[in-house]
């Protein structure tokens, strides 16, 4: 699907989506545990359906409510009681790698042989780190095209011990292993060697586990690490330290609002003059992307939170431009589509550093912000590990142009944004925002954005 974006100035009042992380980890701890539980304000989106459904087929019994009052989605989960049956066919993921990598570690708790596929994207995201450290666990995960990527068959049992994964490219692995190991009969200790990327999910892992009465403990500790040269050194490394034979029991829960979505119109009224925005359902959480009220501070915009009743306001009364900012993403990747726009639309430079795992998502997207953006006249740059934006040489180049979604929800909608900044932008691809943010569309609409599709 193509949509059409012209120049919008958006006005209005948006209760944000519902966060797919933490409804992806709800909906799967959920399901580990035996007693019913009911998810409120829950996001039925392409992702977390894929997640809903692939519990199901580990032995959860999950049915979809809405509140007849409210309209409010919800979703009730019967668990399986940390004993998952074999699923009798394969399973799809489609497009999500959150439910690709939870259900790979489940699978090697599970009895028999499981096979794991997905979309085309899917089938070009590595998982080697995990399938490593799934075998040395001793469990038989094979990449079926030898590639790292799925599909996957997962053979065998993992067994409680001393793990070690890189944690480099993905939280995702992290996570995977974090809410398996407590199935197993005795303790576990998982060891992160280099920086852990995007910790705020597994932060976010972490928090419902514990809701459901799961002990992950989380401690630093000095290790001698032997370099390829020879030479000896000490680092800090992070450890998860997970006893066995837990129970899950989650209860009754509330998905809080998503910070990544929400950054989309955020920025989007940031920049554009006359625009007045507030979002509500934003109340503090373990999300790393709430850093989009920081970021968007420091760029110089008119915003405000109040946490207590989840509350954030923006508007560009003014008419002023924002300013450049140096941002690491190491704990903020899905923000990075929505910061190239905001620094291609601002004074001075921006610099997206710590992002090279941001290439290993739905697509490449520090090389595909930056073929996108480049095409409306941005001056942008693309490095090894980031992003460098020059929005002062920009400013007088800006003009609408087609554009590429690459089939990425942060892709089509962060472009979307600049078509209202600038208008006459065309974004293919559009129909992947069901990936993330369902109502994307129908919300741009009740705050005046003018479109076609």
């Amino acid at each position: 699907m193509n949509v059409s974006v012209k120049k919008s100035m958006p006005v209005g009042t948006i209760t944000a989506p519902a966060s797919k992380s933490y409804t992806h980890r709800a909906v799967f701890i959920a399901s580990l545990g035996k007693n019913e539980c009911e998810l409120s304000h829950a996001l039925l989106s392409a992702d977390t359906l894929s997640t809903m459904n692939a519990c199901k087929m580990f032995g959860a019994n999950i049915e979809e409510k809405t509140d007849p009052e409210t309209n409010e989605k919800r979703i009730v989960v019967k668990g399986f009681g940390g004993k998952p049956k074999t699923p009798e066919k394969p399973i799809d993921v489609g497009n999500s790698g959150t439910t690709l990598r939870l259900m790979t570690a489940l699978a090697a708790v599970a009895d028999g042989e499981v096979v794991l596929t997905g979309d085309e994207s899917i089938q070009k995201r590595s998982n080697a780190p995990l399938l490593k450290t799934l075998n040395e666990a001793g469990a038989d995960v094979i990449s079926v095209n030898g590639n790292g990527c799925a599909p996957l068959l997962v053979k065998g049992k993992i067994k409680p011990g001393n793990y070690v994964i890189d944690g480099g490219m993905s939280s995702q692995f992290i996570s995977a292993l974090l809410l398996s190991c407590p199935l197993l009969e005795t303790d576990s200790k998982i060891s992160i060697y280099n920086d852990l990327k995007s910790k705020p999910y597994v932060d976010i892992t972490i928090e419902i586990a514990e809701k459901a009465g799961v002990d992950i403990n989380e401690y630093l500790k000095w290790e001698k690490i032997f370099e390829k040269d020879g030479t000896e050194s000490e680092k800090h490394v992070l450890i998860y330290s997970i006893p066995g034979n837990q129970t899950y029991d989650l209860g009754d829960y509330t998905i809080p609002g998503d910070f990544s979505s929400a950054s989309y119109l955020l920025t989007a009224a940031a920049l554009i003059p006359g625009a007045d925005i507030t979002m509500t359902g934003l109340f503090p959480s373990a999300q790393g992307d709430s850093a989009i009220v920081e970021i968007l501070e420091k760029a110089g915009a008119d915003i405000s939170w109040d946490k207590e009743n989840g509350v954030i306001h923006v508007s560009n009364k003014t008419g002023k431009r924002l300013k450049g900012i140096n941002w690491d993403a190491g704990k903020t990747p899905d923000l990075v589509p929505t910061l190239a726009v905001l620094g291609a639309f601002s004074d001075g430079e921006t610099r997206i550093t710590n992002a090279e795992h941001v290439r290993f998502k739905e697509t490449d997207r520090l090389k595909a912000m930056t073929e996108e953006l480049t095409k409306v006249g941005a001056v942008i740059e693309e490095t090894d590990y980031g992003l460098f934006i020059s929005g002062e040489k920009s400013k007088n180049k800006m003009k609408g142009a087609p554009v590429c979604g690459h089939h990425d929800h942060r892709i089509v909608m962060s472009l979307f944004i600049a078509g209202m900044v600038i208008g006459g932008v065309t974004v293919d691809t559009a129909e992947s925002v069901q990936i993330s943010y369902p109502g994307f569309f129908e919300d741009m609409k009740k705050v005046g954005a003018v479109f076609e599709n």
